[in-house]
């Protein structure tokens, strides 16, 4: 009977003890009264970044409207071959252009096509530099106006005298989402650069790709030509 009631007393004893972690010897209550604070500290920093992230999106998506809105007088200008007034705009008439839309707005996808229409606007006016450095902050997941502007670049490299970084970016510009109605021309302006720096081979073969990838396009003519003159050249090194 004695061994029942120590039995007894024993089990009470352990069902009245604290469950304790086998690892940190705390009870669950304790645990959680250690990280309550952190773990809602957390939960508040994640609330706020997201809140952020929202105001952010929702903020960028009103200055991407304003963009739009600003840049259609500037670009009806470009669209006239006023390039100098499609970059500066008209002050008088409270006209914005579309460098200064550029530099506003970078962040929006307006402002990255303002940017790559002040690239082309300086490059139509031989400002090279200027051209580069513009054109260089356009991004764009369309393949083809992502295209145009490393093509571009290519042309303001190609008029500075920089065949390298030219051959670089007609090179981008080729490989990028061929299609066949632009990718030739790209390929004819990377060989006619190969051919500068007397890369004979190269030069080919961009040619080559011409004929074997495009063979209706209106440069395939040319293709040929230039590249039976460089495969002789190259043959003859």
């Amino acid at each position: 009977m004695a061994e029942l009631t120590e039995k007894n007393t024993a089990e009470k004893a352990v069902k009245q003890q604290p469950i304790q972690s086998n690892k940190t010897g705390m009870s669950t209550e304790e645990i959680i009264e250690k990280y309550k604070t952190p773990v809602l500290a957390g939960l508040g920093i994640v609330v706020a970044l997201i809140a952020a992230f929202v105001f952010y999106k929702y903020n960028q998506t009103q200055q991407n409207t304003t963009a739009q809105e600003e840049m259609k007088t500037a670009v009806f200008y470009f669209e006239q071959d006023s390039f100098a007034l499609a970059l500066k705009g008209n002050e008088a008439k409270e006209i914005r252009g579309l460098q200064e839309i550029a530099d506003e707005y970078s962040s929006t996808p307006a402002g990255k096509l303002a940017a790559f229409y002040t690239g082309i606007s300086y490059l139509k006016l031989a400002k090279y530099q200027e051209a580069i450095d513009y054109l260089d902050k356009y991004e764009s997941s369309d393949g083809i106006m992502q295209a145009r502007s490393w093509a571009a670049i290519g042309d303001a490299y190609s008029d500075l005298k920089d065949v390298d970084n030219s051959i670089k970016y007609y090179k981008k510009a080729s490989e990028h989402k061929p299609n066949e109605q632009l990718t030739p021309s790209y390929l004819m302006k990377l060989g006619l650069a190969y051919e500068l720096n007397k890369d004979w081979k190269s030069a080919a073969e961009a040619y080559d790709v011409i004929i074997t990838d495009f063979p209706k396009s209106q440069d395939v003519a040319d293709a040929k030509k230039y590249k039976a003159k460089a495969q002789a050249l190259s043959a003859s090194e």
